[in-house]
């Protein structure tokens, strides 16, 4: 398998670290899908990483999707429980955590991309809103528990572990780790595992 993406998503990481802790092996290539030469729609339609190529030629877009895909693949390190509610409530944190990514991510390209005078600051507000919503939920769902659901690593953990280390990338003045010491404590948990230490985030 080959995964297309870039060293500073947090999407791409998520599906990273999922292939780590499942032991599969996969080329990884990247891709800057911001620059006009940029051939990402080859194999990917909607112009996104994390792009999964299977070894058929097919491929598998959305981290979603692919984290999904992978943890079958492989009975190591199971990250989604068969079905029922501890499934779901597995996906659900992979939506909190996403979405928190998703506003983040708005703000960052709306400060990145254009010039201050054209920027919205309603919109930046707006975006800031919902990450720190999103944090305050993360915090209130993980209380004191030393995992995201249940008793046990999960693809939660994956998705809040990446959620929180880009924040911490690019958003150092949001004081999550102070605002919220059990996603802090989550958060330094996790980075002892090898999945996540080999894929800190970085500008390549």
């Amino acid at each position: 398998m080959k995964l297309i993406g870039s060293t500073t998503s947090p999407y791409v990481r998520k599906v990273r670290v999922v292939l780590a802790e499942k032991k599969l092996d996969f080329s990884f290539e990247q891709e800057n899908v911001w620059v006009p030469e940029t051939t990402i729609q080859q194999v990917n339609p909607l112009g996104k990483i994390p792009c999964l190529v299977m070894e058929d030629g097919s491929t598998l877009y959305d981290s979603r999707v692919i984290a999904e895909y992978l943890d079958t693949v492989s009975p190591v390190c199971k990250l989604l429980p068969p079905s029922g509610r501890e499934r779901t409530e597995v996906k659900v944190w992979e939506a909190l955590a996403d979405g928190v990514l998703d506003a983040a991510i708005l703000v960052f390209l709306e400060r990145r991309e254009r010039p201050p005078e054209q920027q919205s600051a309603k919109w930046i507000e707006r975006q800031l809103g919902k990450v720190h919503a999103g944090l305050r939920e993360m915090s209130a769902r993980l209380g004191d528990s030393s995992y995201c659901v249940g008793t046990h690593y999960t693809l939660a953990d994956v998705a809040a572990g990446c959620a929180l280390g880009w924040l911490a990338f690019r958003f150092p003045d949001i004081a999550w780790r102070t605002d919220y010491p059990n996603l802090a404590r989550l958060s330094d948990k996790l980075s002892e595992r090898a999945s996540f230490r080999d894929t800190v985030p970085f500008v390549a």
